[in-house]
């Protein structure tokens, strides 16, 4: 008597590996979304890139998109060991992003509109791939934020404090080489010049974008985790630390040598060489914490 074969497993799963219609419904859900989505978040796209290419603060989207697609990639073959379990939870994900999609639209709010497509992003993944998929592409789906850039009033605020410590650092360094200085507030009043911290606030201003730089660089050269968010949360004291710097050498320079040298090539060429420094302050910064975590040997007698 011919033994009869176990029945398959029900469930979306099976359906998947076995080619059922489940296969081809997904299919063409999957080809109709892509379709309203690009036509739904073509201006956005467009515009959020123009503003990449012409906002030297937010250059670094080009830089998240590529790190983003970059570490799926390397992790291709890690995720397509993660069993597919479509989450219909993915639905109500996508109509969230739409909903917020509609009021960044109608409240002619850039941030939003732009956030809602990685909201739709998100409730695809779910929807088609299942929860397990998308814990496996968290890290890269949350780093694709940092190429929207902040709303300025956001940023203002944000910022408003850093730029009170840059300040007060400013001044204490200046103090310490001999100038005289009162601050007032984020005002710093020198016997030939003021310095309104408000309006050199530059080095504040690419806080996100060394932000970036840390998180990249930690991905790729620190395999501890709470190492990489402790240089990812280093950027905030590096910035204000490179910002004072920068400010007191706009004092000293127009202190002793000219008001508008110190204005003019010197206040536009130091935002970039204080990126750099702070670039080269992140990498001491991980030196030391590799030294420090360096194990002790016993010494050999």
């Amino acid at each position: 008597m011919p033994k009869s074969s176990p029945p398959a497993p029900e469930g979306p799963a099976s359906a998947i590996s076995a080619g059922t219609p489940w296969n081809r419904l997904a299919a063409s859900q999957g080809v109709l979304l892509i379709l309203l989505i690009g036509f739904l978040y073509y201006r956005i796209v467009v515009k959020l890139v123009l503003q990449w290419a012409n906002d030297p603060n937010y250059s670094h989207g080009f830089l998240i998109v590529i790190f983003s697609f970059w570490i799926v990639w390397h992790e291709r073959k890690h995720l397509a060991e993660v069993p597919i379990k479509p989450s219909r939870f993915g639905f109500f994900v996508i109509v969230g992003g739409m909903v917020i999609l509609v009021l960044g639209v109608f409240g002619a709010e850039n941030f939003l509109s732009r956030t809602s497509l990685l909201l739709v992003l998100a409730g695809m993944i779910i929807y088609f791939r299942g929860w397990r998929f998308f814990r496996a592409v968290l890290f890269p789906w949350a780093s694709l934020f940092l190429m929207i850039p902040i709303p300025s009033i956001v940023l203002n605020q944000a910022a408003l404090p850093l730029q009170f410590q840059a300040s007060k650092l400013a001044s204490s360094l200046l103090g310490l080489v001999g100038v005289p200085v009162f601050r007032e507030g984020n005002i710093i009043h020198l016997p030939s010049i003021t310095l309104d911290v408000a309006e050199a606030c530059d080095g504040i201003r690419s806080l996100v974008s060394l932000f970036t730089v840390a998180l990249v660089y930690g991905y790729f050269f620190e395999p501890r985790i709470s190492r990489r968010a402790l240089l990812t949360l280093s950027a905030v004291p590096i910035a204000v630390i490179a910002n004072g710097f920068r400010i007191m050498g706009t004092g000293i320079l127009g202190e002793y040598w000219s008001s508008e040298k110190a204005d003019g090539f010197f206040h536009s060429f130091s935002a970039l060489l204080i990126f750099f420094v702070s670039i080269g302050l992140l990498l001491a910064f991980h030196k030391a914490l590799s030294w420090l975590g360096r194990p002790t040997t016993a010494r050999e007698v």
